[in-house]
């Protein structure tokens, strides 16, 4: 006996509400390690736990970095203006500046000073005290003509941190007092994508949560599921301690070496000195720090005969050095010799929006579509759709900020998922279709869900044969199961690895994954003209789109079966040899790729497919379907 057809309906219109949620969120090279295997849920959350913390101190640093920037940018323009023009620069600053929350520009002499308070911070007794300490440390070491920076302090519900800056001559100075909300913000976003939370919760979209398998409803009650290279970076050095260094300690260090430029990863520290090459590093931390180990810090090549380097291009962007480990991982500035993209080969990235003023997106930019909300644009109200737009496109070479993996191609921000970083199906479809029709090469595509979608997977369809490359993360559950629309076979689906080239402990994995690429701790612009270090293979799957779009820059005669191919071919090989179900192919080389790709036609391997591909284009131009 048939069902009614309300029946049908209802089902399929339960199928259609799954909320597709985003697949945000370190082990030995050549055999996985236990953390590519499933842990326990207590395992899985600890871990999880240390990588929310990480991205957070990371994000502790890019926000410092960032506010130094801004206060030496402020010197320079205002040393000209008079009153009027300083008012008014300072206004426009706050208003697209949220987190300045008040500014005084002064003569270190204390001639003169004009403070600007944008919203008085109020808080305890006790912190207000605090607050007037660090400012008052600020002004003496001003006056001294010396740069200031104090520890993270509460001020009511916020953080906040104070920094001062002399300028270049020590007779003006610039004093801000710098919000840390984006810190809170970082750690919720971790909390939901790294899945240690349920998420999204139950009832947004009236269905409870089912089994991907049977669409029987479940209760979710938790979040569970290197050889070295010959080359190093002269004038940086690893070491471990045999006793983690505190405070006064890294203070002392950093003096030493002249630096602010410390990075922690696991057990280790990496430090850079502007006037000290390796040996004289070297020296100095076995004199003085007694450490358990020094090296250099290597440069991560292909197993292969190394070929006489070009020039490496390294850009002027201020967070590019310290904080983008994952861009020279994975040959980005070797690439930048063969290509730099081109704006007429696009991006699309169909997720939560984009900060559409953010400064280190300017120009890279398209209108877009926002699918939640047509009348309105595509902006961001979550923050991971700009961190994704970043690592594909942020400006290069613009002396702020991040650097994108490509300098000129643009990026098409499509809205799919709301404020609570969850959408449905018919709306990932929609917009997928939707950048499909409006000149998108490439589509990234950091959502996911485990269910199989017949209806999400006719749109996969409907851009692919379009001749669109479709990039989507894998999921941050380490779990072998499938997770769409990353296991759809006309999509390119990407695992994450950390900075040691290792799987990462959150990544899913499985037979279906095409490559890796870098995923944990990732500099890129977040929403209110900020920064933010997040993890996840949400992370790692822009990469692969910048690339993918860097290929059909160079080579625009390419099918996208071809650049997917190309991908996959240049990769550099890590656990097995050949594909392996935690690494797929390697982790991508742009490099490599970027070198396969070069030339004028196709590259040999891909002529059959190539020329079979040309004639059906062109029998398509005579022949009516």
């Amino acid at each position: 006996m048939s069902r009614p057809k309300w029946v049908n309906w209802a089902i399929a219109a339960g199928a259609g509400a799954l909320a597709l949620t985003l697949l945000l969120p370190t082990s030995n090279r050549p055999v996985p390690a236990p953390s590519a295997m499933p842990d326990s849920p207590h395992e899985e959350h600890a871990s999880k736990q240390r990588l929310k913390v990480q991205d957070v101190k990371s994000t502790n640093l890019l926000t410092r970095a960032d506010a130094k920037q801004h206060l030496n940018i402020m010197l320079e323009k205002t040393s000209k203006m008079n009153d009027v023009q300083i008012s008014q620069y300072v206004k426009e600053l706050q208003q697209t500046h949220d987190h300045i929350r008040s500014i005084d520009v002064m003569n270190t002499n204390g001639s003169r000073s004009r403070h600007f308070d944008k919203t008085a911070a109020k808080g305890s007794k006790m912190e207000q005290q605090k607050l007037e300490h660090s400012l008052a440390l600020a002004k003496k070491a001003v006056s001294k003509r010396q740069s200031f920076e104090s520890s993270s302090f509460p001020l009511g519900k916020e953080k906040f941190f104070v920094m001062a800056q002399p300028s270049k001559d020590g007779e003006r100075a610039v004093i801000a007092l710098f919000s840390q909300n984006v810190l809170n913000a970082v750690e919720q976003h971790q909390r939901k994508n790294l899945r240690m939370i349920p998420y999204p919760r139950e009832g947004k979209f009236k269905i409870e949560s089912v089994h991907p398998d049977t669409l029987k409803e479940i209760t979710v009650k938790t979040g569970h599921d290197n050889a070295n290279a010959s080359h190093f970076y002269e004038n940086e050095i690893v070491i471990r301690f045999r006793q983690d260094p505190g405070e006064r300690d890294m203070r002392i260090i950093k003096s030493d070496l002249r630096t602010q430029s410390a990075r922690k990863l696991g057990y280790t520290y990496v430090f850079r000195s502007e006037n000290m090459n390796y040996q004289q590093l070297h020296a100095y931390f076995e004199r003085k720090w007694n450490p358990l180990y020094m090296e250099p810090h290597y440069m991560y090549l292909t197993n292969e005969t190394v070929p006489e380097q070009k020039d490496v291009t390294v850009p002027n962007d201020i967070l590019f050095s310290d904080y983008q480990w994952n861009l020279p991982a994975i040959e980005t500035n070797r690439g930048w010799n063969i290509t730099k993209g081109n704006k007429d080969v696009i991006v699309a990235v169909v997720d939560t929006g984009v900060d559409l003023t953010h400064p280190d997106l300017k120009g890279k930019l398209l209108k877009g579509y926002n699918v939640v909300d047509p009348a309105s644009k595509p902006l961001d109200d979550v923050g991971h759709g700009t961190h994704v737009a970043g690592i594909i496109g942020a400006v290069v070479n613009n002396n702020e900020g991040v650097a994108g993996m490509s300098w000129y191609n643009k990026v098409l921000p499509v809205k799919v998922l709301d404020n609570s970083g969850s959408g449905t199906t018919y709306a990932v479809a929609e917009g997928i279709i939707w950048a499909a029709d409006h000149g998108a090469k490439v589509i990234n595509m950091s959502l996911g869900n485990y269910a199989d979608a017949q209806f999400l997977h006719d749109a996969i369809k409907y851009a692919f044969d379009r001749d669109i490359v479709l990039i989507a993360a894998t999921g941050n559950d380490n779990t072998e199961r499938p997770g769409y629309p990353a296991a759809y076979p006309e999509v390119f689906a990407v695992s994450a690895t950390d900075a040691d080239m290792n799987k990462a402990s959150y990544s899913n994995y499985g037979d279906y994954v095409d490559v890796t690429a870098p995923g944990s701790s990732i500099a890129s612009t977040y929403p209110n003209n900020q920064y933010a270090a997040l993890s996840g293979t949400s992370m790692a799957s822009p990469h692969v789109a910048a690339l993918a779009g860097l290929i059909r820059s160079l080579n625009p005669d390419l099918t996208n079966t071809e650049v997917m191919d190309l991908m996959r071919q240049s990769v550099i090989d890590l656990g097995d040899p050949g594909h392996d179900k935690y690494f797929g192919y390697g982790q991508i080389d742009v490099f490599k790729a970027l070198e396969a790709a070069s030339g004028n036609s196709a590259p040999l391997q891909f002529w059959p497919q190539h020329v079979r591909q040309q004639m059906d284009n062109t029998m398509k131009k005579y022949i009516k379907q």
